[in-house]
């Protein structure tokens, strides 16, 4: 793969070279720049050259919603990676609307930041497991109280037994958990999980909560 130009916001000297330091080793990432404010970074000439903008925050507030908009209509290439400790549903709701495209948690590893650049930069997008987790459990409850699942193609084809394993998907069961809780072999449950993607024509569990919030299917 071709080099991956890296730029990382954080209102902290110190963290911003950590998380350059876990992606040193790295032979296609390059850092370009750090900055403490998205501003900054906005403003500098090296900001057009970046493929990924790392944003390091312990909160997301309504000016981080700002920065995220700004920096999607100036520069619509770069793809937004936002590492926080917010991981309250409205929060993810309203930053995922803003334009990030990944989103890691603070309890992410160093692997899960490295794949998450690969993943945005193959032009995909990339939530920690907690992060979907907390997407797929509002659009289980949207499809519980009938909120507008009408508006998803596809939702119609779904069996009981599928609604009845996307809930359990939602509410963090494993694959395990889903097929002692049902009565049914792992294989089968992953049969199902496969077959519901398919119904709903999305390819992966992120597909499926973007989709939902895209469609307003969940409400914030």
């Amino acid at each position: 793969m071709s080099e991956i130009r890296i730029a990382i916001v954080g209102l902290h000297h110190v963290l911003n070279e950590g998380i350059e330091a876990l992606l040193f080793s790295i032979p296609e990432f390059n850092v370009i720049s750090k900055h403490l404010y998205v501003v900054d970074f906005i403003d500098s000439e090296i900001a057009q050259h970046a493929h990924i903008l790392i944003i390091n925050i312990p909160k997301v507030e309504s000016k981080t919603i700002e920065d995220v908009e700004i920096v999607g209509k100036k520069y619509p290439k770069i793809k937004i990676l936002l590492i926080s400790f917010s991981e309250q549903e409205q929060t993810i709701f309203n930053i995922i609307r803003a334009g990030v495209k990944g989103f890691l948690a603070h309890d992410s590893q160093r692997s899960d930041l490295i794949e998450a650049v690969y993943t945005l930069r193959n032009g995909h997008d990339y939530f920690s497991k907690c992060i979907t987790t907390i997407l797929l459990s509002r659009y289980v409850h949207s499809i519980q109280n009938n909120e507008s699942i009408s508006s998803l193609k596809g939702i119609e084809t779904l069996s009981s037994r599928e609604i009845e394993i996307l809930q359990l998907w939602g509410n963090s069961f494993t694959n395990q958990e889903i097929a002692e809780k049902l009565f049914i072999s792992v294989r089968t449950v992953e049969s199902h999980k496969t077959h519901i993607m398919q119904k709903l024509q999305l390819k992966t569990a992120v597909d499926l909560m973007k989709y939902a919030i895209k469609n307003n299917i969940i409400q914030i």
